[in-house]
């Protein structure tokens, strides 16, 4: 796993954050370094498969990146018939996607496609992933993109959407963002990454709060939503249709 090193630069500015080859070259161990609780999100995902996965569908993993999620989904997967589909925008994700289903062993049938998950057509769903991937969309396309998930999952289905969020209370907020931060040197990475990284970052992932994201899924038509794991600004909601 290469480290990322990538905003460690004193020479040159980072411009705005692209999910671009250097990126997917270091990703795992950005991901890692940078989000408190991703491990345990993506062991719970394969949990989660394993119990609510219905014979005969698909599942989605949107925005899948390195294939993290659809990894765990294949690993856990018990049931006959099903099909997981994953989505990313990026080239080199996709590409290195590829490659580690390829070498995973797994029987689930997946297919790994370079799209925008905007206009992905889910059918026939009974698990969607999102791991911090709707943060990324425009805010005025996310309610939209919530309701086409809603609409295309089987009753009894899961959708597990995982994001860095805002608090309400500028204190709070002010204090999670300081743990973060604290979190990010514990894994060594310097004041000038740290600083760099959020300042590429910024205007690229929208954060919103806890209660916009409970409030959009439930305009979607969830009947039943709430959040299952958290760390400090780091969040999993759980939406069941």
């Amino acid at each position: 796993m290469s480290k990322d090193q990538i905003f460690s630069s004193q020479n040159s500015l980072p411009g705005s954050f692209e999910f671009n080859d250097a990126v997917a070259e270091v990703f795992p161990d950005m991901l890692a370094r940078s989000i408190p609780g991703y491990g345990q999100s993506i062991a719970a995902i394969g949990a989660l498969a394993s119990r609510y996965v219905q014979p005969g569908t698909r599942c989605y993993d949107l925005g899948c990146s390195l294939g993290a999620a659809t990894l765990a989904m294949r690993e856990h997967i018990t049931v006959d018939g099903c099909e997981i589909i994953a989505i990313d925008l990026s080239p080199a994700m996709v590409e290195r996607c590829r490659a580690l289903t390829e070498s995973d062993g797994s029987r689930i049938k997946t297919t790994i496609s370079e799209n925008d998950i905007r206009h992905a057509n889910i059918e026939n769903a009974s698990m969607v992933v999102m791991n911090y991937t709707l943060q990324f969309i425009p805010v005025d396309d996310r309610l939209e993109m919530i309701k086409r998930i809603h609409d295309g999952m089987t009753p009894g289905g899961v959708f597990v959407l995982s994001e860095k969020v805002a608090n309400e209370d500028s204190e709070v907020e002010r204090l999670l963002v300081d743990l973060h931060h604290d979190f990010k040197r514990s894994n060594a990475y310097s004041e000038l990454e740290i600083s760099r990284k959020r300042a590429a970052i910024e205007n690229v992932l929208i954060p919103e709060t806890t209660n916009a994201h409970i409030q959009r899924l439930t305009s979607a038509g969830f009947e039943h939503c709430g959040v299952w794991l958290r760390q400090f600004n780091f969040i999993s909601i759980l939406a069941i249709k």
